[in-house]
C-alpha cells in the first residue's frame, strides 16, 4: 500500500504530476472526483481535466464520504486517483459560507483512519493555498486554515508528499 499527498498552488502541475504517475501504474486506475460544478467557468476547468484522461480509467463520484468511496474502490493492484481534497472541503460549506462543522470533523477522521489501512495505491491532490495574503473574507479565510489543517493531517499520514511548483515535483517526505 502507497499513500501519496500530492500538494501545489493553482495551476502549478500538481494534477498533470498525479496523472502521470497514474499512467506509470500497471494495474487499474480509477480517478475519484470530488468537485461539484457550480458554474459555467468551474465546469470548463472540469472538462479539461476529463479531456486528459483515458477512457480505460474508471471514474468514481465522491460526495461528502470520500473515506467510504476510497474504501470501495481499494484493491491491492488498483490505483486510486483522488483530485482533489480542496473541492472535497468545499462540500462541507454552505450557501451562507459556513462550514458544516461536525459532519466535516466525523468525515475528515474517517479518511485519516481508512488511508493506512487501504490496499493498493492512492493519490490524493490538494491545493497549497495559505502563502497569499490573508484573504479579506472570513469564510475564504476559513477555507484556508481547515484546508491546511487538512494538508498537514494527510501529510502526516500518508507514506509520500511531494509539493509541485511551475510543473516541478519537490519531494518533502519518502518512506
Amino acid at each position: 500500500m502507497t499513500t501519496h499527498l500530492i500538494s501545489g498552488g493553482a495551476r502549478s502541475g500538481k494534477s498533470r504530476f498525479a496523472e502521470a504517475l497514474a499512467h506509470a501504474h500497471v494495474g487499474p486506475v480509477t480517478y475519484i472526483a470530488t468537485a461539484q460544478v457550480r458554474d459555467g467557468e468551474f465546469g470548463q476547468r472540469v472538462a479539461h481535466h476529463q479531456a486528459r484522461r483515458p477512457p480505460a480509467w474508471a471514474l468514481l463520484e465522491s460526495g461528502r464520504d470520500l473515506a467510504a468511496v476510497l474504501q470501495a474502490g481499494a484493491s491491492a493492484d488498483a490505483l486510486l486517483l483522488v483530485d482533489c481534497l480542496g473541492m472535497w472541503l468545499m462540500r462541507f460549506f454552505g450557501d451562507d459560507g459556513l462550514l458544516d462543522e461536525p459532519a466535516f470533523a466525523a468525515e475528515k477522521a474517517a479518511l485519516l483512519a481508512a488511508l493506512p489501512a487501504l490496499p493498493g495505491t492512492v493519490l490524493l491532490v490538494s491545493n497549497e493555498t495559505g502563502w497569499g495574503v490573508v484573504a479579506a473574507d472570513a469564510m475564504t479565510r476559513r477555507f484556508v486554515d481547515e484546508l491546511g489543517r487538512l494538508n498537514q493531517d494527510v501529510a502526516a499520514v500518508c507514506e509520500r508528499v511531494t509539493l509541485v511548483a511551475c510543473g516541478l515535483p519537490l519531494v518533502l517526505k519518502t518512506p
